[in-house]
C-alpha cells in the first residue's frame, strides 16, 4: 500500500484569498517512492534465473523499482553475457550452467584449469568461458603459461626404480656419466649418439632397467655414408638394442665423404632418443649430483 502526504497551497503575504497572485498548488509526495520488496525474496528470484523485467511484472512494479533495491541491498547484477545466457536458457538442469566469477577464478587462477576444462565443467564452450572472462575484467594467461601449466601437469612417461642392487647402481653411474659426456643437454629430448656398440647397449639398457621407460617412445636414428648398406646396419642395431625397425626414423646418409674415412665406423652411428624433457631434466640432476 502506498502512502501519500498532500501538501496545501501558498498565499503571498498581504494578499488575500481571491488575489489575483494567488497561487494555488497541491503537491502530492510519495513517502516511498518504490514498492517494498524484501531481500530474501529479491534475492531468491534474481538467483532463481529470473530477469529484472520478470521480477517487475511478477511483482507489478517498474524495472526501476527492482533496480532501485538491489542496490539498496547491494545484490550484485549479472555481467551482461551472463544476464543474456540466464535469459535464454534459464536455470533449469541438464543444461549449460551459470558462470560464477568466484568460481571461475578458483578454477582459472589458483587451480590452473585451461578454458576448455572449464567449459566441459559448465557444460559450455570454451568462447564463453573467454566472454565472460572478459566482461569481468579477469585477464587471460599468457601462450608461456599456459604451456608452462600444461607441462606440469603433464603425466610422466616412465618411472625411475627406487630400489637398486648393486649391479644396478654401477648402471646408474655408468648410464649417467655416458650421457655426461656423450648426450644432448640443450634440448627437449634424451638424446644419445655413438658408434661404439657397446655403448650404445649400455644406454638402453640403462633406459630399461634403471629409468624404466616405456617401449613405444623409444626412437633411433642411423647416421651413415652412402657406400654402406642401410637395410644392413638397421638390422644390426635393431637386433642389438631390441627396438623395431618400426621406431627407425629416417637415416641420415651422406654423401660427401673421405675415403680415408670408410672403415672409421663400419656399423654407423646411431641416436638413441626419448622424447620426454622431465626425463631429461632427471639425468640432469643426476649428473649435478656427481658434480
Amino acid at each position: 500500500m502506498l502512502k501519500f502526504i498532500e501538501l496545501g497551497c501558498v498565499v503571498p503575504y498581504g494578499a488575500g484569498k481571491d488575489c489575483k497572485s494567488f497561487v494555488h498548488w497541491t503537491q502530492v509526495v510519495q513517502l516511498h517512492s518504490h514498492p517494498m520488496l524484501s531481500k530474501e525474496e529479491l534475492t531468491k528470484l534474481y538467483t532463481g534465473g529470473l530477469s529484472l523485467d520478470k521480477i517487475a511484472v511478477r511483482q507489478g512494479i517498474s524495472r526501476n523499482g527492482v533496480r532501485y533495491w538491489m542496490g539498496k541491498y547491494n545484490i550484485p547484477t549479472r555481467p551482461r553475457c551472463e544476464a543474456g545466457f540466464v535469459g535464454y536458457w534459464g536455470l533449469k538442469p541438464n543444461l549449460p550452467k551459470q558462470f560464477d566469477i568466484g568460481q571461475i577464478k578458483d578454477l582459472y587462477y589458483s587451480k590452473g584449469l585451461s578454458a576448455e576444462d572449464i567449459g566441459r565443467m559448465f557444460n559450455r564452450k570454451s568462447s564463453s568461458v573467454y566472454r565472460f572472462m572478459k566482461g569481468c575484467g579477469l585477464a587471460r594467461r599468457l601462450p608461456k603459461e599456459s604451456n608452462e601449466i600444461k607441462y606440469s601437469k603433464q603425466a610422466l612417461s616412465f618411472c625411475p626404480k627406487p630400489h637398486l642392487s648393486t649391479k644396478e647402481k654401477t648402471l646408474k653411474t655408468a648410464g649417467i656419466m655416458l650421457y655426461w659426456a656423450e648426450g644432448a643437454k640443450r634440448f627437449s629430448t634424451v638424446d644419445l649418439a655413438n658408434s661404439d656398440p657397446r655403448m650404445v647397449g649400455l644406454f638402453v639398457r640403462f633406459l630399461r632397467q634403471i629409468c624404466m621407460v616405456k617401449e613405444d617412445r623409444l626412437r633411433v636414428q642411423l647416421y651413415c655414408y652412402c657406400n654402406q648398406d642401410v637395410p644392413s646396419l638397421k638390422s644390426f642395431w635393431s637386433a642389438l638394442t631390441k627396438i623395431p625397425e618400426s621406431q627407425f626414423i629416417k637415416p641420415y646418409v651422406r654423401t660427401d665423404f673421405k675415403k680415408e674415412k670408410i672403415n672409421k665406423m663400419p656399423y654407423g652411428l646411431v641416436h638413441i632418443r626419448y622424447s620426454d624433457k622431465k626425463l631429461l631434466e632427471q639425468i640432469k640432476r643426476w649428473i649435478e649430483e656427481f658434480i
